[in-house]
């Protein structure tokens, strides 16, 4: 196998590293990873060197570069997955692409209230209306696949494919800012919890120390009586 390298940025903040990371070792491939720190004077330094669009991530491939997540995910699919990280119906192909591309897209309230943050614990926010929104459209999302999947697998199509690891970020993120999910729902998030390539990711970001403030978002409750 030709040599792959993903260059990411701090896997604490980068949630768009992580779904392309995430599309890499589902698929199996051997890659390098090559982390550049957000919001330094070494990223603007060497990002260059690596992404024509001055943001991570970026995969390279024998001297090609595919950059955008989503677009990473769809190569890794087609080159190393031989195409499992989509289902073989195209009806659940085209709901998980559609909610793939909602989540490329859309949620910029929860993007920005609620930053991936995977060192941060018991963290709050304020749930103002717009954020409360998007949130309950990803339960809605969520709600529809698992219904239509649930006597496939655990995952939103049944079996994990590329719209898992787009929301990987989103369950991080709920468990950081302590939201709850819909009875139905928490299977979902747990099984997300506990896969074992989102320990791996998240072991290394517990050994990173690197901080962007804008990203250390929200507040530990008080707990004294």
């Amino acid at each position: 196998m030709s040599a792959l390298k993903l260059v990411i940025g701090n896997r604490n903040y980068s949630s768009w590293s992580l779904r392309a990371w995430l599309a890499l070792k589902k698929s199996g491939a051997e890659f390098e990873s090559v982390v550049i720190p957000l919001d330094t004077p070494e990223f603007r330094e060497r990002i260059d060197n690596y992404s024509p669009t001055g943001r991570v991530p970026v995969l390279w491939h024998d001297g090609q570069c595919i950059w955008d997540s989503l677009a990473i995910g769809e190569y890794v699919n087609e080159q190393f997955a031989g195409g499992s990280l989509w289902p073989p119906d195209a009806s659940s192909r085209g709901l998980g692409r559609a909610m793939a591309a909602e989540m490329h897209s859309g949620f910029a309230d929860l993007r920005e209230k609620m930053p991936m943050n995977c060192r941060a614990v018991h963290r709050r926010v304020p749930m103002e209306d717009a954020l409360q929104t998007a949130i309950d459209r990803v339960w809605e999302a969520w709600s529809l696949a698992l219904s239509r999947h649930r006597d496939i697998g655990p995952w939103l199509l049944g079996n994990y494919s590329l719209v898992d690891a787009m929301f990987a970020p989103v369950v991080l993120r709920f468990q950081t800012y302590g939201v709850e999910p819909p009875s139905g729902i928490r299977p979902y998030c747990t099984q997300v919890l506990e896969d074992p390539d989102l320990h791996e990711w998240i072991e290394a970001a517990l050994q990173e120390n690197w901080i962007i403030e804008q990203d250390e978002a929200g507040e530990s409750p008080d707990k004294s009586s």
